[in-house]
């Protein structure tokens, strides 16, 4: 018999500690038991909590509203055994949900819907989810009495702290993430040094810098080991989709001095940093210095992988990440999969990347982001790996939606995602979508919208629109979308003609727009 867990403050941190180092065999028994064919009964609980480091988490317009992103985990529905918790800040719109249990093919909505328990904090700030939930002990309390039976249970989370840990211990059930004590291998410093142990190239570059000395002997050195370096690029160990980076440009002079009074113009790569704040941060996370790459053809594809408990490394996807900002170092988008040319080449660095860390006890879906070079279009890529996301990331969902819509798996010769009998799927996907056109849009005008103009997706013909963030339109004027088509181009092409239509919709009703 399965003890009851604890409550928070009845837990030491040793104990906190031992109890999930207890808890941790009995995923490794899910994963030989249900996973392999996903037809017996089990209860997810899904907390899609952005546990990031507070300023950082205050910076991302309508974060909270980021929890809706892992709403294709309902995939697991299909499975008519299956139960799943699903918890938010805020309340999700019942149109929201009727909208992702429409998708479940091969079963009914009513059926998917009684299986499935909606609970929210009910608390808007930005503090990470998990934090607003272990603040509220009946919540907790909910989340236990939504799972039928603990020992066939499972904890999936966006990101792995030490909160985390907490919360699961607290449901005493084990979480399908990496330990805590493992996050500095996904740091930007502690990637560099995987990278080394796998073998895979990188970018001239130095890490484990806490001090504005630090970065300023690192830039010296940087520039002592490729005398024509013109530009640098400093990232924060914890920042998120590029934007703790900031663009160093480097003087006519290479002595110190002159490194110092240049570092006051750095470029950040998102609003709100100034020198002194930006190095604040330094002291506090840590980061590194390394070379920026500005010659030549250049692309920046990512691998997503799996270290699954029994310590195997699975391929899940590749795609081209689509950058923007001041500097091109800012997350926007992505297209999947990566382009012909060097999938093969980044899926086999991201697999021995895998080993590393698998040796290593990482438990985890991850990604690994890389710049691809090459001087001209007849000649080989050149792979150089910049960091791994021990976590999900901005490629985890549009690969959730594929799974969610389409009936397939990726062939792992190829990188392409297959479908029986109707072949390779291709998308595009952004959670950045954002107009000030937007605001006051509700869930339901987007979805007149989408019929009066046949944007849903068309389960017989395998191609479409799915939208997410639905519920960050109508305040942030923002919203997510995956176009699905049957080419690379007729993806691109769903996806600039859901643009189209959304501005001309959305013009509607604002007098001097349209």
């Amino acid at each position: 018999m399965i003890p009851k867990p604890p409550f928070a403050w009845e837990l030491t941190p040793e104990e906190e500690i031992e109890a999930f180092e207890a808890l941790k065999p009995r995923l490794g028994a899910l994963w030989d038991t249900i996973f392999p064919g996903d037809e017996d009964h089990y209860t997810s609980v899904v907390v899609p909590s952005l546990t990031l480091d507070p300023a950082e988490l205050q910076r991302l317009e309508g974060a909270s509203l980021y929890e809706e992103r892992l709403l294709f985990l309902l995939i697991r529905l299909r499975n008519p055994k299956a139960h799943l918790v699903y918890v938010t800040s805020q309340p999700l719109h019942p149109l929201v949900l009727e909208y992702y249990l429409q998708f479940l093919a091969g079963v009914s909505a009513s059926h998917a819907r009684g299986r499935l328990t909606l609970l929210s904090a009910n608390d808007s700030s930005s503090r990470s989810l998990t934090e607003k939930i272990l603040d509220r002990p009946r919540l907790i309390e909910r989340i236990r009495a939504g799972i039928l039976d603990p020992s066939r249970a499972y904890l999936t989370v966006f990101n792995s702290t030490p909160l985390e840990r907490r919360l699961a211990v607290l449901l005493g059930i084990p979480m399908n993430g990496m330990d805590p004590r493992l996050a500095h291998l996904g740091s930007k410093s502690g990637s560099r040094k995987v990278f080394r142990s796998a073998g895979v190239d990188l970018p001239p570059g130095i890490e484990d810098l806490r001090t504005r000395e630090d970065v300023e002997r690192a830039l010296v050195e940087l520039r002592r080991m490729r005398p024509a370096l013109r530009r640098a690029v400093l990232k924060l160990n914890e920042g998120f989709s590029g934007e703790g980076n900031a663009v160093f440009r480097y003087p006519e002079s290479s002595r110190r001095e002159a490194i110092r009074d240049a570092l006051e113009r750095l470029s950040f790569c998102a609003p709100g940093p100034t020198v002194d704040s930006y190095f604040d941060a330094y002291a506090e996370m840590g980061g590194i210095a390394e070379e920026f790459y500005e010659d030549g053809e250049r692309a920046s594809p990512s691998v997503q992988l799996r270290v699954n408990p029994r310590r195997q490394v699975i391929l899940i996807s590749s795609h081209d990440q689509i950058l923007g900002g001041p500097n091109g170092q800012v997350y926007l988008g992505c297209r999947f999969p990566a382009g012909d040319g060097y999938r093969r080449l980044i899926q086999e660095a991201g697999l021995r990347i895998g080993a590393v860390l698998a040796a290593r006890n990482v438990v985890s879906r991850f990604s690994v982001d890389f710049l691809v070079l090459r001087p001209g279009p007849d000649a080989p890529w050149d792979v150089r790996a910049l960091e791994i996301n021990l976590r999900m990331g901005g490629t985890t969902h549009p690969f959730l939606a594929l799974r969610f819509l389409v009936e397939g798996k990726l062939d792992p010769d190829t990188g392409l995602f297959q479908s029986p009998g109707s072949g390779a799927r291709f998308y595009r996907s952004t959670d950045n979508l954002k107009s000030e056109d937007y605001r006051g849009l509700l869930p339901e005008d987007l979805f007149d919208i989408l019929t009066d103009n046949r944007l849903h997706y068309d389960q017989a013909k395998g191609r479409g629109v799915l939208f997410h963030m639905i519920g960050a339109l109508s305040q942030y004027g923002k919203v997510g979308l995956t176009a699905i088509g049957n080419s690379r181009d007729e993806a691109d092409a769903l996806y600039a003609r859901t643009l189209a239509v959304l501005d001309a919709e959305s013009r509607l009703g604002h007098p001097g727009r349209g």
